[in-house]
């Protein structure tokens, strides 16, 4: 229900936009603008007017574009702060997010030293009028009818002894904002679009951490931007510190690796390359896409037409596939089908991934040996969230061919289990005989991606 109401919310607004929006074209231009915005092509006939051409394309769009069309929306269109605002917190809201309560925001905001921020003030005030209402447009504040961007000029920049921290984020009304718009002034204020010095961003990310680790989220660098560290709000306990670098995976059999450069951690395949897919481009903070997956298949293909591509990097994968694990099979095509109406904006689900190498075997490694290497699915989550999926068929608890039921491998999967969650990743396992019937196991798939990509809707439903 919640779902349903916020798109119904996120159409209003949508269909809001559109009124402005059709002033400021053609009818000639409309067809354009509804191809950039994702929108439906709009009714040819000459008796609707632009804006009853706007809206018809509105209500002809699926409910699951919206976000994508609100997206596009606030991408390429110049809006009124207000309405800028009331979209940018739909589409945001339908996103993970870090919940930062009230009292670590004030507790924050009382401790906040903004002498770094006020070196550099056009870019502090390019952060605030993205993100707040600094009364550029029609507000007036006070009796010498000023704007809120007079009043920290004045008041923060020029007398930074006139307002403290935490009266400024008054004037922002930053304690009562939606948590996804405090996430993002957190790290606008750790970016080095607005702090273009690097020691300057690490004192700002120790201070900010030192309040939001008691409620369990942190501002994590994750990569860089033109040579200076890029930070993002995270929630601690989930994901890892680290992105990974090389993902190897849709293996036909156990591929044999070596280091081109053991200092920077390169490696090649040296034999059967064409058995082995390794990605080794950045995971960007958003996870691996089937959009990020399909543009590198493209790439190392020299594939020009994507549909071919996509049709052609699934069936790949699909034949890395143990023949005799129908469970895996339909785990892996149900995904894509419930999907498939927005498979570019989903996680990609690679199988077969080589999660731990080893040169040795198990029996050759002993008692030292580590266990899982190869995993069944994985799928790489915003937030650097590492989720393994698994289908458990009769071999990982029994042995001579399942008539033997076998505690010391079982419990081997179990450790490996440990070990993988120690790490940060998330490990989830299905029994092979609720994956074994496709339509049977529908449900049971569509429910558990539901849950774990959050709001993302099923096209299926």
């Amino acid at each position: 229900m919640t779902e349903r109401m916020d798109l119904l919310r996120l159409r209003s607004l949508i269909e809001g936009v559109l009124v402005t929006l059709y002033q400021k074209y053609r009818h000639q231009d409309l067809p354009e603008l509804c191809e950039r915005l994702g929108l439906p092509s709009p009714p040819l006939n000459d008796d609707t007017t632009k804006h009853g051409r706007l809206t018809a394309s509105l209500r002809a769009c699926p409910d699951e574009q919206l976000p994508h069309v609100a997206q596009a929306v606030l991408d390429t269109e110049p809006l009124p702060f207000i309405e800028l605002r009331d979209l940018q917190d739909a589409v945001w809201s339908g996103r993970g997010h870090v919940e930062i309560p009230g009292r670590t925001r004030r507790e924050l905001a009382k401790e906040f030293d903004v002498t770094d921020h006020r070196g550099y003030p056009e870019r502090f005030l390019a952060l605030l009028g993205r993100l707040w209402d600094l009364g550029d447009e029609l507000n007036v504040w006070g009796p010498h009818l000023g704007t809120l961007r007079d009043d920290i000029q004045r008041h923060v920049i020029r007398f930074p002894d006139d307002w403290s921290t935490e009266y400024l984020f008054e004037q922002l009304r930053a304690f009562e904002a939606p948590h996804p718009r405090f996430g993002r002034f957190l790290e606008g204020l750790a970016s080095s679009a607005v702090l273009p010095n690097e020691q300057a961003q690490r004192r700002f990310v120790e201070f900010a951490n030192r309040h939001l680790q008691p409620v369990g989220a942190q501002l994590r660098q994750e990569g860089e931007v033109d040579g200076y560290p890029q930070f993002h709000l995270v929630q601690l306990g989930r994901g890892t510190a680290r992105r990974p670098r090389n993902l190897i995976f849709a293996t036909l059999g156990k591929p044999d690796i070596r280091f081109t450069s053991a200092l920077d951690n390169d490696i090649e395949i040296a034999e059967r390359k064409d058995e082995i897919l390794v990605y080794n481009r950045p995971v960007g903070k958003d996870g691996l896409l089937w959009s990020d997956l399909l543009s590198w298949w493209q790439e190392i293909r020299e594939a020009d037409d994507a549909e071919e591509a996509a049709q052609a990097l699934y069936s790949r994968m699909e034949d890395s596939l143990p023949r005799r694990s129908e469970g895996q099979k339909n785990l892996f095509w149900l995904y894509h089908h419930i999907y498939k109406s927005q498979l570019r904006d989903v996680p990609a689900l690679l199988p077969e991934i080589w999660v731990h190498w080893d040169p040795k075997t198990i029996r050759e490694r002993g008692e030292l040996a580590q266990q899982n290497l190869r995993m069944d699915f994985l799928m790489l989550l915003s937030g650097n969230r590492r989720v393994v999926l698994e289908v458990d068929g009769m071999q990982h608890y029994t042995r001579d061919a399942g008539s033997k039921p076998d505690s010391a491998k079982y419990a081997a999967t179990m450790a490996g289990d440990r070990d993988l969650k120690f790490r940060g990743y998330e490990v989830f396992r299905f029994g092979h005989d609720e994956l074994r019937d496709r339509d049977r196991a529908r449900p049971v798939v569509a429910d558990f991606f539901r849950a774990l990509l959050n709001r993302l809707p099923d096209s299926s439903s």
